[in-house]
């Protein structure tokens, strides 16, 4: 997500640093690589003057010039301009007692009747009881696919067969809800290749006609400017409420995002991170921000863990490690848990500091490590996973090695790795899963804020939660 974004900023800022003490002109020299990043990028070129004139105003005073640390000085500003530029975004689907309605509306190819399930997931997850409702009647099998999705999810789909007038569809829809007990009505509209006269009537008059609490408008992520342009038709002719943002898992560039909030007033509400049913997100510009930077995003990733993990499991280990316990049978257990959110790329992504390592050593040699510790792990016994410093000697290693297809020598280096591992696991301990992430996160944003602050400055504010 971002990476020509990420790759040209950083670019840009590396540049300044290699020049030692900034003056206005080589700040200027620089501020003009950022702008050249933010056009390769895709970012409309409106947004982009403005966006580097307002860290110009604040690059070139004194404040960053003198500063102790200008270059970092001038990352903190760029963030607070990027986030200043995709904000603020109010998430609540405001949702009311008896029957929200949500209109979606998009282009046909953007996305919009998996991401009709995708919302009926997060919506069905809150305690709620969503309904779809197949109101695209241009497309052919749109019904069918709507029925698909609301089966794969056991969430209802409200459908007429032979109808020919969405509007009396989404009417009818409606009421079949109140009667039914749905109090989420969700309707997946249809969609043109272009925007036209006629797809506007038609959802101009669904909108007067069942007046929805919510029109949302779903863009393609990967169409660049299209998307700004389509986004601010739609918004003209339905008054948005808010934007969602697809396929942005494949979109390397991501101008999008960061154009179309400053040019339709419409916010981005979602994004749509991968094809699963639970790859929909809430966009925070601090975190998107945090991402372009390289600074990583904890927040999303502790809230991830949290939907994804086996919470009971997850109890059961911190007990275990309460009293320093550790074993190899643990950390197998680990690696499972991180499977469950998705490719290892992606995970690291999140991470401060971790997203270059992974560019590095490329997600099919990460996933292909995962691999390859899991299957040294499958091939011990029980009781060599609980003690293997005790029990793995050299006859053991060969067993091992040939189960799972490696070379005794990494068996070995498994073994001794691990024990170092447990020491810092078992250390650890007392922070917990979230504590140690946020703890990271913070210190992350704090940097991003204040760029001159210390680490030492840090650990001190915030105690022994960083020093563990």
């Amino acid at each position: 997500m971002f990476e020509a974004l990420q790759d040209g900023l950083k670019s840009a800022l590396r540049s300044l640093a290699g020049r030692g003490k900034l003056t206005e002109s080589n700040m200027r020299e620089g501020l003009q690589l950022v702008e050249q990043a933010l056009l390769e990028a895709d970012v409309s070129l409106p947004v982009v003057k403005d966006f580097v004139g307002r860290v110009a105003d604040e690059a070139v005073g004194e404040r960053v010039l003198k500063s102790l640390n200008p270059t970092n000085q001038l990352i903190g500003v760029v963030y607070q301009a990027l986030v200043g530029l995709m904000g603020p975004v109010d998430h609540s689907l405001h949702l009311r007692s008896g029957v929200s309605i949500l209109m979606l509306c998009g282009l046909q190819g953007s996305g919009k009747t998996t991401t009709c399930g995708k919302l009926g997931r997060l919506i069905r997850d809150r305690k709620r009881k969503p309904m779809l409702v197949a109101a695209d009647l241009q497309r052919p099998a749109a019904i069918e696919q709507l029925q698909v999705i609301g089966g794969q999810l056991e969430i209802p789909v409200y459908t007429e067969p032979g109808a020919q007038d969405p509007v009396a569809v989404c009417h009818n829809a409606i009421k079949h809800a109140q009667n039914n007990g749905a109090d989420v009505v969700i309707l997946d509209t249809a969609g043109r290749l272009h925007v036209d006269r006629e797809l506007m009537e038609q959802l101009s008059r669904i909108d007067r006609r069942v007046s929805p609490d919510q029109v949302y408008l779903v863009v393609d992520g990967m169409t660049g400017q299209d998307a700004v342009n389509s986004a601010k038709a739609f918004n003209e002719a339905l008054e948005l409420d808010g934007l969602i943002m697809t396929k942005l898992d494949g979109d390397a560039r991501g101008g999008a995002a960061l154009s179309v909030k400053q040019v339709t007033g419409v916010p981005i509400k979602f994004i749509g991170t991968g094809e699963h049913f639970d790859a929909l997100e809430e966009f925070h510009p601090d975190r998107i921000a945090s991402r372009i930077l390289g600074q990583g995003d904890i927040l999303t990733l502790v809230e991830q863990a949290q939907q994804k993990f086996d919470q009971e499991e997850m109890r059961k280990q911190q007990e275990r490690l309460s009293k320093g316990e550790f074993t190899l049978d643990d950390f197998r257990k680990q690696l499972n848990q991180i499977g469950k959110l998705g490719p290892i790329d992606k995970i690291m992504g999140l991470i401060p500091g971790m997203g270059e390592l992974t560019k590095m050593m490329g997600d099919a040699d990460a996933a292909a490590e995962m691999k390859r510790l899991s299957g040294i792990i499958d091939s011990m016994t029980p009781e060599e996973r609980r003690n293997p410093n005790r029990l793995i000697d050299q006859s053991r290693r060969r067993r091992i090695a040939a189960g799972a297809g490696v070379e005794p020598h990494e068996v070995n280096k498994l073994v001794r790795e691990f024990e170092g591992m447990a020491d810092v696991m078992k250390k650890m301990s007392g922070m917990g899963f979230r504590g140690r992430l946020q703890a990271a996160q913070q210190l992350s944003q704090t940097l991003l804020r204040n760029p001159n602050a210390t680490l030492a400055k840090q650990k001190k504010g915030t105690g022994k939660r960083l020093t563990a």
